[in-house]
Protein backbone atom coordinates (compact mmCIF):
# COMPACT_ATOMS: atom_id res chain seq x y z
CA UNK A 1 0.00 0.00 0.00
CA UNK A 2 1.24 3.35 -1.33
CA UNK A 3 0.97 6.45 0.83
CA UNK A 4 2.19 10.43 -0.17
CA UNK A 5 5.15 11.57 1.09
CA UNK A 6 5.70 13.95 3.79
CA UNK A 7 8.40 16.86 3.59
CA UNK A 8 9.70 18.93 6.45
CA UNK A 9 9.63 22.58 5.84
CA UNK A 10 12.68 23.39 3.40
CA UNK A 11 14.50 25.71 6.04
CA UNK A 12 14.58 22.62 8.36
CA UNK A 13 16.23 20.47 5.24
CA UNK A 14 18.66 22.83 3.91
CA UNK A 15 22.57 22.75 4.80
CA UNK A 16 23.17 26.58 5.64
CA UNK A 17 26.30 25.88 7.07
CA UNK A 18 27.70 23.88 3.56
CA UNK A 19 25.62 27.19 1.35
CA UNK A 20 27.31 29.70 3.72
CA UNK A 21 30.75 28.26 4.00
CA UNK A 22 30.83 28.37 0.36
CA UNK A 23 29.70 32.36 0.52
CA UNK A 24 32.40 32.52 2.96
CA UNK A 25 35.55 31.06 0.88
CA UNK A 26 34.26 33.33 -2.15
CA UNK A 27 33.76 36.66 -0.40
CA UNK A 28 38.17 35.83 1.24
CA UNK A 29 38.32 35.02 -2.75
CA UNK A 30 37.24 38.33 -3.54
CA UNK A 31 39.79 40.18 -0.86
CA UNK A 32 42.98 37.84 -2.29
CA UNK A 33 41.91 38.76 -5.93
CA UNK A 34 42.14 42.42 -4.37
CA UNK A 35 45.46 41.88 -2.86
CA UNK A 36 46.76 39.90 -5.84
CA UNK A 37 46.00 42.79 -8.56
CA UNK A 38 46.54 45.64 -6.14
CA UNK A 39 49.64 46.52 -8.41
CA UNK A 40 48.84 45.43 -11.65
CA UNK A 41 46.60 47.92 -13.47
CA UNK A 42 46.01 45.57 -16.48
CA UNK A 43 44.27 43.27 -13.93
CA UNK A 44 42.35 45.77 -11.80
CA UNK A 45 39.10 45.19 -12.75
CA UNK A 46 39.37 41.61 -11.75
CA UNK A 47 37.92 41.74 -7.69
CA UNK A 48 35.01 43.97 -9.34
CA UNK A 49 33.86 41.10 -11.88
CA UNK A 50 34.85 38.44 -9.49
CA UNK A 51 32.05 40.49 -7.47
CA UNK A 52 29.47 40.07 -10.17
CA UNK A 53 30.07 36.70 -10.71
CA UNK A 54 29.68 35.83 -7.28
CA UNK A 55 26.19 37.57 -7.07
CA UNK A 56 25.16 35.12 -10.19
CA UNK A 57 26.52 32.14 -8.23
CA UNK A 58 24.95 32.82 -5.65
CA UNK A 59 21.51 33.01 -7.85
CA UNK A 60 22.42 29.90 -9.41
CA UNK A 61 22.90 27.67 -6.20
CA UNK A 62 19.69 29.13 -4.58
CA UNK A 63 17.88 28.09 -7.81
CA UNK A 64 19.50 24.84 -8.65
CA UNK A 65 19.04 23.77 -5.02
CA UNK A 66 15.19 24.36 -5.84
CA UNK A 67 15.38 22.04 -8.30
CA UNK A 68 14.37 18.12 -7.73
CA UNK A 69 17.83 16.56 -8.78
CA UNK A 70 15.80 13.65 -10.36
CA UNK A 71 15.08 16.07 -12.93
CA UNK A 72 18.87 16.12 -14.09
CA UNK A 73 18.67 12.07 -15.07
CA UNK A 74 16.18 13.60 -17.44
CA UNK A 75 18.08 16.38 -18.93
CA UNK A 76 21.45 14.21 -19.06
CA UNK A 77 21.03 13.39 -22.84
CA UNK A 78 19.94 17.30 -23.52
CA UNK A 79 23.32 18.26 -21.77
CA UNK A 80 25.58 15.75 -22.90
CA UNK A 81 24.93 16.84 -26.36
CA UNK A 82 25.19 20.60 -25.22
CA UNK A 83 28.35 19.85 -24.26
CA UNK A 84 29.64 18.57 -27.04
CA UNK A 85 28.31 21.82 -28.62
CA UNK A 86 30.34 24.47 -27.04
CA UNK A 87 33.76 22.39 -26.52
CA UNK A 88 33.39 22.29 -30.98
CA UNK A 89 32.87 25.78 -31.03
CA UNK A 90 35.46 26.26 -28.79
CA UNK A 91 38.04 24.31 -31.11
CA UNK A 92 36.02 26.15 -34.38
CA UNK A 93 35.74 29.73 -32.79
CA UNK A 94 36.75 29.76 -29.50
CA UNK A 95 39.40 32.24 -28.53
CA UNK A 96 42.99 31.79 -27.23
CA UNK A 97 45.45 32.86 -24.70
CA UNK A 98 48.65 31.91 -23.19
CA UNK A 99 49.16 28.96 -25.82
CA UNK A 100 45.56 27.43 -25.29
CA UNK A 101 42.08 27.83 -26.91
CA UNK A 102 39.16 27.44 -24.25
CA UNK A 103 37.26 30.14 -24.34
CA UNK A 104 33.46 31.58 -26.29
CA UNK A 105 33.63 35.51 -26.47
CA UNK A 106 30.52 36.68 -25.34
CA UNK A 107 30.75 39.98 -26.91
CA UNK A 108 30.09 43.06 -24.42
CA UNK A 109 29.83 40.42 -21.87
CA UNK A 110 33.06 38.85 -22.07
CA UNK A 111 34.27 35.28 -22.40
CA UNK A 112 33.23 31.63 -21.19
CA UNK A 113 34.88 28.45 -21.06
CA UNK A 114 32.48 25.47 -21.32
CA UNK A 115 35.37 22.99 -20.25
CA UNK A 116 34.78 24.55 -16.79
CA UNK A 117 30.61 23.61 -17.05
CA UNK A 118 31.66 20.10 -18.69
CA UNK A 119 32.56 19.30 -15.49
CA UNK A 120 29.28 19.89 -13.66
CA UNK A 121 27.58 18.26 -17.21
CA UNK A 122 29.34 14.76 -17.13
CA UNK A 123 28.94 14.17 -13.60
CA UNK A 124 25.08 14.16 -14.13
CA UNK A 125 25.46 12.61 -17.95
CA UNK A 126 27.98 9.55 -16.19
CA UNK A 127 25.75 9.22 -12.97
CA UNK A 128 22.89 9.01 -15.53
CA UNK A 129 24.17 6.13 -16.97
CA UNK A 130 25.71 4.14 -14.55
CA UNK A 131 22.46 4.32 -12.33
CA UNK A 132 20.63 2.54 -15.14
CA UNK A 133 19.50 -0.64 -13.64
CA UNK A 134 22.00 -2.91 -15.57
CA UNK A 135 25.46 -5.27 -14.39
CA UNK A 136 28.68 -4.10 -14.51
CA UNK A 137 30.15 -7.78 -14.55
CA UNK A 138 32.68 -7.23 -17.08
CA UNK A 139 35.20 -4.65 -17.97
CA UNK A 140 33.28 -4.24 -21.70
CA UNK A 141 30.34 -3.52 -19.77
CA UNK A 142 31.90 0.13 -19.57
CA UNK A 143 32.54 0.57 -23.19
CA UNK A 144 29.00 2.82 -23.19
CA UNK A 145 29.90 5.12 -20.31
CA UNK A 146 33.57 5.19 -21.23
CA UNK A 147 32.83 6.12 -24.32
CA UNK A 148 30.86 9.17 -23.15
CA UNK A 149 33.39 10.17 -21.26
CA UNK A 150 36.30 10.25 -23.58
CA UNK A 151 34.86 12.07 -26.67
CA UNK A 152 34.59 15.46 -24.56
CA UNK A 153 37.61 14.14 -22.76
CA UNK A 154 39.41 13.90 -26.28
CA UNK A 155 38.00 17.49 -27.32
CA UNK A 156 38.77 19.09 -23.79
CA UNK A 157 42.61 17.71 -24.46
CA UNK A 158 42.99 19.48 -27.80
CA UNK A 159 42.17 22.85 -26.08
CA UNK A 160 44.92 21.54 -24.76
CA UNK A 161 43.42 21.58 -21.29
CA UNK A 162 45.15 18.64 -19.59
CA UNK A 163 43.77 19.64 -15.82
CA UNK A 164 40.12 19.88 -16.76
CA UNK A 165 40.47 16.47 -18.64
CA UNK A 166 42.10 14.50 -14.79
CA UNK A 167 39.04 16.55 -13.27
CA UNK A 168 36.87 14.49 -16.11
CA UNK A 169 38.66 11.11 -15.28
CA UNK A 170 38.49 11.75 -11.25
CA UNK A 171 34.58 12.01 -11.51
CA UNK A 172 34.00 8.95 -13.89
CA UNK A 173 36.28 7.01 -11.46
CA UNK A 174 34.75 8.13 -8.15
CA UNK A 175 31.26 7.24 -9.67
CA UNK A 176 32.18 3.95 -11.20
CA UNK A 177 33.50 3.07 -7.73
CA UNK A 178 30.30 3.65 -6.39
CA UNK A 179 28.03 2.74 -9.27
CA UNK A 180 29.26 -1.10 -9.77
CA UNK A 181 29.29 -4.06 -7.17
CA UNK A 182 31.92 -6.11 -8.94
CA UNK A 183 35.54 -4.53 -7.40
CA UNK A 184 37.13 -6.48 -9.83
CA UNK A 185 36.17 -4.67 -12.91
CA UNK A 186 36.62 -1.48 -10.76
CA UNK A 187 40.09 -2.40 -10.07
CA UNK A 188 40.89 -3.76 -13.97
CA UNK A 189 39.60 -0.15 -14.87
CA UNK A 190 42.11 1.07 -12.77
CA UNK A 191 45.24 -0.90 -14.16
CA UNK A 192 43.98 0.16 -17.55
CA UNK A 193 43.82 4.21 -16.06
CA UNK A 194 47.95 3.69 -14.61
CA UNK A 195 48.94 1.99 -17.88
CA UNK A 196 47.55 4.69 -20.00
CA UNK A 197 49.07 7.29 -17.88
CA UNK A 198 52.63 5.68 -17.81
CA UNK A 199 52.45 5.75 -21.78
CA UNK A 200 51.07 9.07 -21.82
CA UNK A 201 54.04 10.09 -20.04
CA UNK A 202 56.37 8.39 -22.16
CA UNK A 203 55.32 9.19 -25.44
CA UNK A 204 56.38 12.33 -26.74
CA UNK A 205 54.11 13.41 -28.99
CA UNK A 206 51.38 12.91 -26.26
CA UNK A 207 52.02 15.71 -24.19
CA UNK A 208 52.18 19.32 -25.48
CA UNK A 209 56.32 20.60 -24.49
CA UNK A 210 55.10 22.70 -21.93
CA UNK A 211 53.13 19.97 -20.35
CA UNK A 212 56.29 17.51 -20.29
CA UNK A 213 58.51 20.53 -18.69
CA UNK A 214 56.04 20.87 -16.23
CA UNK A 215 56.22 17.56 -15.28
CA UNK A 216 59.68 16.84 -15.43
CA UNK A 217 60.00 19.97 -12.96
CA UNK A 218 57.79 18.69 -10.51
CA UNK A 219 60.12 15.53 -10.49
CA UNK A 220 63.27 18.06 -10.32
CA UNK A 221 62.46 22.02 -9.58
CA UNK A 222 66.31 22.68 -10.03
CA UNK A 223 66.15 21.59 -13.80
CA UNK A 224 65.11 25.08 -15.12
CA UNK A 225 64.45 27.40 -12.42
CA UNK A 226 64.75 30.40 -14.48
CA UNK A 227 61.98 28.46 -17.13
CA UNK A 228 59.30 26.04 -16.52
CA UNK A 229 60.12 25.83 -13.06
CA UNK A 230 59.80 29.66 -12.40
CA UNK A 231 56.00 29.01 -11.35
CA UNK A 232 57.10 26.32 -8.79
CA UNK A 233 59.80 28.05 -7.71
CA UNK A 234 58.17 31.35 -6.86
CA UNK A 235 55.24 29.77 -5.24
CA UNK A 236 57.33 27.74 -3.10
CA UNK A 237 59.00 30.66 -1.77
CA UNK A 238 55.90 32.45 -1.22
CA UNK A 239 54.30 30.19 0.86
CA UNK A 240 57.31 29.60 2.58
CA UNK A 241 57.74 33.53 3.51
CA UNK A 242 53.92 33.47 5.21
CA UNK A 243 55.78 31.17 8.06
CA UNK A 244 52.91 31.00 10.98
CA UNK A 245 50.72 34.48 10.38
CA UNK A 246 51.26 35.63 7.42
CA UNK A 247 53.49 39.06 6.41
CA UNK A 248 50.06 41.05 6.60
CA UNK A 249 47.14 41.25 4.23
CA UNK A 250 48.40 43.39 0.98
CA UNK A 251 52.19 43.11 2.68
CA UNK A 252 53.05 39.48 0.39
CA UNK A 253 56.52 40.33 -1.22
CA UNK A 254 56.46 37.38 -3.86
CA UNK A 255 52.86 38.33 -4.59
CA UNK A 256 52.33 42.06 -4.44
CA UNK A 257 55.59 42.63 -6.76
CA UNK A 258 54.41 39.64 -9.17
CA UNK A 259 57.14 37.09 -8.89
CA UNK A 260 54.17 34.44 -8.61
CA UNK A 261 52.71 34.11 -11.97
CA UNK A 262 48.85 34.06 -12.44
CA UNK A 263 48.45 34.68 -8.54
CA UNK A 264 44.92 35.69 -9.15
CA UNK A 265 44.07 32.35 -10.26
CA UNK A 266 45.55 28.99 -10.46
CA UNK A 267 48.00 30.53 -7.47
CA UNK A 268 45.73 32.55 -5.42
CA UNK A 269 46.74 29.84 -2.68
CA UNK A 270 50.31 31.30 -2.36
CA UNK A 271 48.68 35.24 -2.00
CA UNK A 272 46.54 34.13 0.92
CA UNK A 273 49.77 31.29 2.13
CA UNK A 274 52.01 34.08 2.28
CA UNK A 275 49.86 37.32 3.39
CA UNK A 276 47.67 34.94 6.42
CA UNK A 277 50.50 32.53 6.95
CA UNK A 278 50.16 29.03 8.08
CA UNK A 279 47.02 30.05 10.20
CA UNK A 280 45.02 31.23 7.63
CA UNK A 281 45.93 28.33 5.04
CA UNK A 282 44.54 25.73 7.99
CA UNK A 283 41.51 27.72 8.37
CA UNK A 284 40.71 27.96 4.13
CA UNK A 285 41.86 24.23 4.65
CA UNK A 286 39.05 23.59 7.69
CA UNK A 287 36.66 25.46 4.96
CA UNK A 288 37.42 23.16 2.60
CA UNK A 289 36.76 20.11 4.77
CA UNK A 290 33.56 21.58 5.94
CA UNK A 291 32.96 21.64 2.20
CA UNK A 292 33.84 18.16 1.09
CA UNK A 293 31.83 16.73 4.71
CA UNK A 294 28.33 18.67 3.33
CA UNK A 295 28.97 17.02 -0.13
CA UNK A 296 29.66 13.80 1.58
CA UNK A 297 26.45 14.13 3.98
CA UNK A 298 24.69 14.27 0.54
CA UNK A 299 26.25 11.05 -1.01
CA UNK A 300 25.24 8.99 2.33
CA UNK A 301 21.47 10.42 2.51
CA UNK A 302 20.45 10.32 -0.94
CA UNK A 303 17.17 8.21 -1.33
CA UNK A 304 18.81 6.38 -4.49
CA UNK A 305 21.44 5.41 -6.77
CA UNK A 306 21.08 8.62 -9.22
CA UNK A 307 21.42 10.74 -6.28
CA UNK A 308 24.54 8.75 -4.65
CA UNK A 309 26.48 9.10 -8.11
CA UNK A 310 25.73 12.68 -8.68
CA UNK A 311 26.64 13.66 -5.29
CA UNK A 312 29.72 11.76 -5.28
CA UNK A 313 31.21 12.95 -8.46
CA UNK A 314 30.11 16.45 -7.46
CA UNK A 315 32.54 15.67 -4.31
CA UNK A 316 35.33 14.22 -6.38
CA UNK A 317 35.32 17.29 -8.64
CA UNK A 318 35.39 19.56 -5.24
CA UNK A 319 38.09 17.49 -3.66
CA UNK A 320 40.01 17.16 -6.55
CA UNK A 321 40.28 20.48 -7.11
CA UNK A 322 41.64 21.45 -3.74
CA UNK A 323 44.07 18.41 -3.55
CA UNK A 324 45.34 19.16 -6.65
CA UNK A 325 45.81 22.91 -6.29
CA UNK A 326 46.91 23.37 -3.57
CA UNK A 327 49.61 20.51 -3.97
CA UNK A 328 50.43 22.23 -7.06
CA UNK A 329 51.53 25.17 -5.07
CA UNK A 330 54.03 24.19 -2.30
CA UNK A 331 55.10 21.48 -4.91
CA UNK A 332 53.97 18.05 -4.17
CA UNK A 333 51.87 18.04 -7.03
CA UNK A 334 52.71 19.17 -10.71
CA UNK A 335 51.23 22.33 -12.17
CA UNK A 336 48.10 21.05 -13.66
CA UNK A 337 46.33 24.64 -14.04
CA UNK A 338 42.96 23.63 -12.12
CA UNK A 339 41.27 26.66 -10.40
CA UNK A 340 40.97 26.47 -6.13
CA UNK A 341 37.55 26.21 -5.91
CA UNK A 342 35.46 29.83 -5.18
CA UNK A 343 38.99 31.56 -4.57
CA UNK A 344 40.59 31.99 -8.29
CA UNK A 345 39.18 34.40 -10.50
CA UNK A 346 36.99 33.48 -13.32
CA UNK A 347 33.28 33.37 -13.70
CA UNK A 348 32.94 30.26 -15.17
CA UNK A 349 34.68 28.05 -12.65
CA UNK A 350 32.66 29.83 -10.02
CA UNK A 351 29.79 29.62 -11.59
CA UNK A 352 30.22 26.05 -12.30
CA UNK A 353 31.20 25.16 -8.12
CA UNK A 354 27.78 26.86 -7.12
CA UNK A 355 25.76 24.81 -9.50
CA UNK A 356 27.73 21.71 -8.18
CA UNK A 357 26.89 23.20 -4.81
CA UNK A 358 22.80 23.81 -5.38
CA UNK A 359 22.32 20.03 -6.77
CA UNK A 360 24.55 19.25 -3.35
CA UNK A 361 21.89 20.75 -0.74
CA UNK A 362 18.65 19.87 -3.30
CA UNK A 363 20.07 15.90 -2.53
CA UNK A 364 20.49 16.67 1.35
CA UNK A 365 17.24 18.23 1.58
CA UNK A 366 14.84 15.53 0.05
CA UNK A 367 16.75 12.78 3.18
CA UNK A 368 13.65 14.04 5.28
CA UNK A 369 10.92 13.29 2.28
CA UNK A 370 9.92 9.96 3.78
CA UNK A 371 7.10 7.19 2.92
CA UNK A 372 4.52 6.42 5.45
Amino acid sequence: MSCPAVDRPWYRSYNFILAGVCVLITLAGLLFIHSATLHDPSAASEARKQGLYALAGLGVMIAFSAIDYHWWKKAAPYLYALNLLLLGIVLAKGQSALGAQRWISLGPLGTFQPSEFAKFFMAVTLAAMLSEDRKYEKLRDLVNPLFALIFPALLVVKQPDLGTTLVLGAIFTTQLFFGIDNLRVFALYVAGVVASALVTVGTPFVLKPFQRARLLVFLNPKADPQGAGWNLNQSKIAVGDGQLFGRGLFHGSQTQLNFVPEHSRDFIFTVLAEETGFVGAALLLCAYAVVLWGGIAAVASARDKFGVLLAAGLVAMFAFHVLVNVGMTIGIMPIAGIPLPFMSFGGSALITNFMAIGVLLNVYMQRHRLVF
